[in-house]
């Protein structure tokens, strides 16, 4: 259950995580649009643009009645953060989003320190 993304962000190629519920949307997706070189194609067949990238995400953030402005990159620092808070260790996260370097992966610690007053202190 990984996919394997050509040319990701940095012109990096990277397996990530692919879940059973999207494997069947993008099976039906498939099966409907039939895309020739890319699975999800613009017009003509070409690649979208970061550009039509962030205006879908928008377009879909606002669907889904989120008021806050949502990006590509914070779906990436989310789905960081997310693996992070679930226990996934630093490495296996660094590898997914395709730093080359562990120190830019960190930057997603300070997010988990967030949830430290959920944390029961077996002391207590």
């Amino acid at each position: 259950m990984v996919i394997r993304i050509n040319e990701a962000k940095g012109n990096k190629d990277r397996l990530t995580l692919l879940s059973h519920n999207v494997l069947n949307d993008l099976r039906e997706y498939f099966r409907i649009w039939k895309p020739k070189t890319y699975l999800f194609e613009g017009s003509r067949g070409h690649q979208y643009s970061p550009s039509s990238i962030a205006k879908i995400i928008k377009q879909a953030a606002k669907k889904a009645g989120i008021k806050k402005a949502v990006t590509p990159h914070m779906l990436r620092h989310s789905f960081a953060t997310h693996l992070l808070e679930n226990g996934t260790d630093l490495r296996s996260i660094q590898t997914l989003l395709g730093h080359n370097s562990l120190k830019t992966t960190e930057i997603y610690t300070h997010v988990a320190t967030n949830s430290f007053d959920k944390i029961k202190n077996l002391l207590d």
